[in-house]
Formats: C-alpha cells, sequence, structure tokens
C-alpha cells in the first residue's frame, strides 16, 4: 500500500486539489440556481421544471454517492477523483447543449452521478493525509475556499444569464477541471486496499429506485394529485425500494452503506443533525433566489449578488471554526450553530412584496450565515472524526448523500410548503419551515453530540472485501 508523503508540501497540494475536485460539484450548484428563471422561460414547464431541473442532478448524486464512497476506498481515492472530474466535464457540456427541457433533465442526472465521485474522495484524501489534531483546520479552510464556488457561481452564472445564455453555465465547468486534473499528477499518490473489489449493484439500484419514485410522486403530485396512479405507483415502489435498500444493507457481504458506521454515536447524531441542516439550507436558498427574481423583479445577476453575504462569512471565518471546534469540542458549535441560522431566515419573514433588500434580507443573511459558519467545518469533521481513516472514503460518502437527500426530497415539498406559484404567502411559510429546520437539526446536535475525539469514539470496520 502507498503511502500519503507526510511532508507540508505534499499535504498543502492534497488540500489544494481536495479543493478544487470538490469546488466544480459546488460551483454547479450555485450557478444553476439563479438560471432557474430563464431555463423556465425558455424551455417552459413552470416550478416543475426548476424543480427537477435541480433534483435530478440532487437523484443521482445522493443515490450513487454511497457507491461512490466505496469505490474511492476500495480503487483509490485518486482514481475515483479523476474520473469523476472527467465525467463530470463531458455532462456538463451535454447539459449546455440540449434543447428541451426533457434533455436537460436526463443530462442533469448524468451531471449528478459524476458528481457523486467527486466530494467523498476529496474529504477522503484530506482525512487520510491530516492528523487528528490537523483535520479539523484543514476541513474547515476546505469549507471555506469551496464556499468561494458559492459566491463566484451566483455571479458569474447572473452575468452570463444576462449577458449571453444560462448554456455558458454548465461549460464553464470544464476550466476549473482542467485544472484540477493537471495539479493531481504532481499529487503524492493515494493508499487504496489491496485485493479484489466488490460493487454493491443490487444496493445502488434499490437506492436509485427508492430515491426516484419518493421525489417523483412529490414534484408531480402537483400536475396529478396523490390519487393519479402516475404518482399513487412511484410512491409505492419508491417506499417499497427504500425499504428493500435498507433490508438488503444489512445483508449484503459488501454493501454499499456499512450499517456497522452507525454504532458511532457523533457518526449518526451527526448525520441526523444533516438532514435538517441541509434540508433547510436547500429549500431556503431555492425559495429565496426564485422569489428575487419571480416576485420582486431582481435579475438574475442582483439575485446572485443578494445572496453573497453568507458566504462571505464562511469564508472569512470556516477555518477559524473548525479550529476553535477542535480545541474545544464540537458539541456547543454544533448545536449553537443551527439554532442562529435558523434565527437569520425567521428574520426574513419581515420581507414585504415591495422589498427592501438592505432592511428586510440582508440583515436575515449576514445572521444565517453566522449559524453556518459555526456549523458546517465542526459538524464535517466530527462525522468523519468518528469512524478511523481507512474508512473515510465511505465515511464522507454517507454523510454527503444525507445532506443530498436531505437537500433534494426538501426541494421536491415545495410545492406542497409554498403552492404552485410562488408568492409572497407561499414565501413565509417557506422561511418559517426553514427556520423550524435548522432549529431542530441544532437541538439534535446539543442533545446528542459528545466532546470524543478518536480512537475512543472511533468504529473501526471490517475491510468490505478488498
Amino acid at each position: 500500500m502507498d503511502a500519503v508523503a507526510p511532508d507540508a508540501r505534499a499535504k498543502r497540494l492534497v488540500l489544494v486539489v481536495a479543493i478544487l475536485a470538490s469546488f466544480v460539484s459546488f460551483l454547479d450548484g450555485s450557478i444553476v440556481n439563479v438560471a432557474l428563471p430563464a431555463i423556465e422561460t425558455e424551455l417552459g414547464g413552470g416550478l416543475a421544471v426548476q424543480q427537477w431541473v435541480v433534483d435530478a442532478y440532487m437523484l443521482t448524486l445522493g443515490a450513487f454517492i454511497l457507491l461512490a464512497g466505496s469505490l474511492s476506498d476500495t480503487f483509490g481515492r485518486g482514481r475515483v477523483l479523476t474520473a469523476g472530474l472527467i465525467w463530470f466535464g463531458i455532462t456538463s457540456l451535454i447539459c449546455a447543449v440540449a434543447p428541451t427541457a426533457t434533455l436537460l433533465i436526463v443530462a442533469r442526472a448524468l451531471q449528478g452521478s459524476a458528481a457523486a465521485l467527486l466530494v467523498p474522495s476529496s474529504l477522503a484524501i484530506i482525512t487520510s493525509t491530516f492528523g487528528d489534531d490537523e483535520r479539523g483546520r484543514a476541513i474547515g479552510v476546505w469549507t471555506a475556499w469551496t464556499g468561494t464556488a458559492m459566491i463566484i457561481g451566483p455571479l458569474l452564472g447572473g452575468g452570463l444569464v444576462d449577458l449571453v445564455s444560462w448554456r455558458l453555465i454548465f461549460g464553464i465547468n470544464v476550466l476549473p477541471i482542467v485544472v484540477t486534473l493537471a495539479l493531481m499528477v504532481r499529487m503524492p499518490r493515494q493508499p487504496r486496499p489491496e485485493g479484489r473489489a466488490h460493487v454493491d449493484v443490487l444496493g445502488a439500484v434499490l437506492g436509485a429506485v427508492g430515491l426516484g419514485g419518493l421525489v417523483f410522486a412529490l414534484i408531480e403530485q402537483q400536475r396529478f394529485g396523490w390519487a393519479s396512479p402516475t404518482v399513487a405507483i412511484p410512491l409505492v415502489l419508491g417506499i417499497a425500494a427504500s425499504v428493500a435498500f435498507i433490508v438488503w444493507q444489512a445483508r449484503a457481504a459488501s454493501p454499499m452503506l456499512p450499517l456497522s458506521l452507525f454504532r458511532a454515536r457523533n457518526f449518526w447524531v451527526g448525520n441526523v443533525a444533516t438532514v435538517f441542516v441541509y434540508g433547510a439550507l436547500s429549500f431556503g436558498t431555492f425559495v429565496i433566489v426564485i422569489y428575487l427574481q419571480q416576485v420582486a423583479g431582481f435579475t438574475a445577476t442582483l439575485a446572485g449578488v443578494a445572496l453573497m453575504p453568507p458566504t462571505l462569512v464562511m469564508l472569512a471565518l470556516s477555518g477559524r471554526m473548525g479550529a476553535l471546534a477542535s480545541r474545544f469540542g464540537p458539541r456547543f458549535f454544533m448545536g449553537v450553530g443551527p439554532i442562529v441560522a435558523g434565527l437569520g431566515f425567521a428574520l426574513m419573514l419581515t420581507v414585504t412584496p415591495e422589498i427592501d433588500y438592505w432592511l428586510q434580507l440582508l440583515p436575515g443573511l449576514l445572521i444565517f450565515g453566522l449559524g453556518l459558519t459555526i456549523t458546517v467545518a465542526p459538524l464535517t469533521s466530527t462525522i468523519l472524526g468518528a469512524i478511523e481513516p481507512a474508512r473515510a472514503g465511505i465515511a464522507s460518502a454517507v454523510n454527503n448523500a444525507v445532506s443530498r437527500v436531505a437537500g433534494l426530497v426538501s426541494v421536491a415539498c415545495a410545492a406542497l410548503i409554498i403552492g404552485g406559484t410562488l408568492d409572497i404567502d407561499g414565501y413565509r411559510r417557506a422561511m418559517v419551515a426553514t427556520a423550524l429546520m435548522l432549529i431542530v437539526g441544532g437541538v439534535v446536535s446539543a442533545l446528542g453530540i459528545v466532546n470524543r475525539r478518536l480512537p475512543a469514539d472511533a468504529v473501526a470496520l471490517p475491510d468490505s472485501g478488498g
């Protein structure tokens, strides 16, 4: 087994590669949100198309990210990362030339399958390269710099939408991909287990069918109704496949979701908190960016600029919060952070149809950004730190799957909360729902997280067939 070079220069290069590789996935998400109204204007389809453009990506990302984590631990993080970057570039170009809404949605699903390979491998190479005393700060730096995608994305995406075309928001992904691949040539070789690989194909299929059925029903019920076979059949199929997935994971020799991971207290509690925090994050920002453009009359560029403050706060403070959580323990940060973020969304209830951005939106966005900054780096570091480094890939994949699926389901539920058309009343219901989700996430962390470090809180897992 090859070892990662321990010197400081090699660690810096690994961190840069991890940041850039994840950057394209975050960039895509932040760019797409500001382009949704323009996509709907050109291709049609109303709110349902806007939901599907977001959820098709998150559906395959959430369904296959667990499999990607296993592949990362089995075939090598560098190899999986390279494959993911190349496939992401190809599928981004397919999105850019899609002539219809249906083809764009299909291309977004393919793009999500590529993104599934990126984040788990990126976080896994950080976890396997940096020691316990360095990992919290390294993940904090990763969080801060990948957060720059949320600054660049809305600005770049808004400018491209307003000045040229929404199609260029996908083509722009190619540049960071090329840079990352060039740097990976110089990166130290990553360790990987020796032996024959075992891929849980049945688990991947059951997971995809389960998520797909549930999400299809949640989005399409607004058009067909719950009693329609078009909705009822996928709903039943999705529930059945989801149950079968859990049963199979408990019995499979090499599961894509090792249930033994959840014997670590901080791992399972952190993932429950992740459901509420990231579900709220995806849903809240989805509603705000559409409201600003379709109701308040903001251009795509102005909507992107309007959503920058939380990301600027994260960029400035995430590294510091990660270091503080490593020093004092994560429980306080993971408990207080989501509640502060929830108060930020509650403050945004003051928005009126004649929106005053500086008084009605900006204060809430800043408080939300502060709360998210307090939360994210400690949350990620705590979850990964609860599992031994040899299983960092699958641990990262599980947490990322949880966050993406939470966002996927919350966006799919948009019509249930705001109605078929977004207006001021629907916006306010969405802000209340978002604030409540965040507060629940904080309470879960405060009650469940323990300030314990590896190895006392680690779960050593058997090799999954390598």
